[in-house]
């Protein structure tokens, strides 16, 4: 059997990162199996422990990297003039598209579920831990407020009103409760007269 480049595991390991973070986001930790995962990519089972010594240790590449996508997202969204606002990020984060595609959105709402039957020790938890605080810290980051402490607990209740609204919508879709969800949230979060 031929030996696989450098280059080529690398660009493999690329591959079963981008992959694995988008079908756990889809699908829930216990949703892939390892065969999903490496048939998705194109690649074998056996290769798989090449790059992983575990499942594990790749949900945990894979929330970091999911979260760093996020706030990638962030960062080109709200560096548009007049779009680093409270505003911009819960119009994109209560949409309908969002809601339709969790393979590309936000691992907080994704993986919440997943993450808290984990349990602490998995190392998917301190991945999962660090991508909520990054959310945390942009929410904080749009408050208007001077009180750190009042800045840190009303991002805690919109994080929590964001979250949870956008697990109702998924769990509902094809329901008008659902869209209900998105909408009470965003009003709850954006009261006339205060955008």
């Amino acid at each position: 059997m031929a030996r696989v480049s450098k280059q080529q595991m690398e660009r493999n390991r690329e591959a079963i990162e981008r992959v694995s973070s988008q079908l756990f986001r889809e699908r829930g930790l216990n949703g892939v199996s390892v065969n999903d995962l490496m048939a998705a990519v194109g690649l074998t089972h056996g290769g798989f422990y090449g790059h992983f010594a575990s499942k594990d240790e790749l949900a945990a590449v894979a929330s970091r990297r999911a979260a760093e996508e996020s706030g990638q997202r962030w960062e080109t969204l709200s560096g548009q003039p007049g779009k680093h606002t409270l505003q911009t990020l819960v119009d994109n984060y209560l949409d309908v598209k969002h809601r339709d595609c969790p393979a590309e959105g936000c691992m907080v709402t994704a993986l919440a579920g997943d993450v808290a039957r984990e349990g602490a020790d998995k190392p998917v938890h301190q991945a999962y831990l660090s991508g909520a605080k990054a959310m945390l810290a942009r929410l904080e980051s749009l408050s208007p407020s001077e009180d750190e402490q009042q800045r840190h607990q009303q991002a805690l209740v919109q994080m929590a009103m964001l979250v949870g609204a956008l697990t109702l919508a998924r769990a509902t879709r094809g329901d008008e409760l659902s869209e209900q969800f998105l909408d009470a949230a965003r009003q709850a979060l954006l009261p006339k007269g205060a955008e």
